[in-house]
């Protein structure tokens, strides 16, 4: 399989090179600093230096000409303001998509998170309310296209070891932690099966190994 990930240098997209790169899949990681390029070759993923806020569509098209999945991995990251949120965390992920379409990618797992479908409590942060705005415009955009779509809103994130057990469903299954390892892990998995598809999944710790919760699913 040919994977081409968005936000090649997050934490969980170094994860999913790993593994995808160890069970023979090709993977490009699409980073905007340059100087991460070699965390992404130690990773088994071949680095392309592209911002997804300043590319145009073309540009990622050319990039995702003959993948067989795409993944949206990328966001703003801590200590980024509003507007970053919008112009990463949405926009970008719009605009992959877009190429997607155009370059004939049809499978596109997007990392979203919980909490999108609910307005922020009164009081919230306001960078935390663009984000969680940001996320669930990405989704609608998501869900409108005529792709092969899923996507998975993971719970807390921690960097624990992954325990391969998980709780994986479509909304709601409730708010609690989830390992990065884990995540990166269903994202693998998810990429092998083609029976899932066009589906909003949530992701926490749980009791069912990975491969029978995406079976199950």
């Amino acid at each position: 399989m040919d994977v081409v990930i968005a936000g090649g240098h997050g934490k969980i997209a170094l994860r999913l090179e790993r593994i995808l790169s160890a069970r023979g899949d090709r993977v490009t990681g699409l980073i905007r600093n340059p100087d991460h390029a070699e965390d992404l070759r130690a990773a088994g993923a071949e680095p392309v230096v592209l911002d997804l806020e300043r590319a145009s569509v073309e540009e990622a098209a050319a990039v995702l000409e003959g993948a067989d999945a795409a993944v949206f991995a990328a966001g703003a990251g801590p200590g980024s303001g509003a507007a970053r949120k919008d112009t990463v965390d949405r926009a970008a992920s719009v605009l992959l998509a877009d190429a997607a379409q155009r370059a004939g990618v049809r499978r596109f797992l997007q990392i979203s998170s919980m909490g999108v479908d609910e307005p922020p409590r009164p009081g919230s942060d306001e960078v935390w309310a663009a984000y969680l705005r940001a996320k669930g415009e990405a989704e609608r955009d998501l869900r409108a296209r005529d792709l092969d779509w899923v996507i998975l809103r993971p719970g807390r994130l921690t960097d624990d070891p992954g325990t391969g057990l998980v709780t994986l469903a479509e909304p709601k299954v409730g708010r609690s932690d989830v390992t990065r390892d884990d995540v990166a892990a269903v994202l693998a998995a998810l990429l092998e099966a083609p029976h899932v598809r066009r589906r909003t999944l949530e992701l926490v710790g749980g009791t069912t190994p990975i491969a029978e919760a995406v079976a199950a699913l």
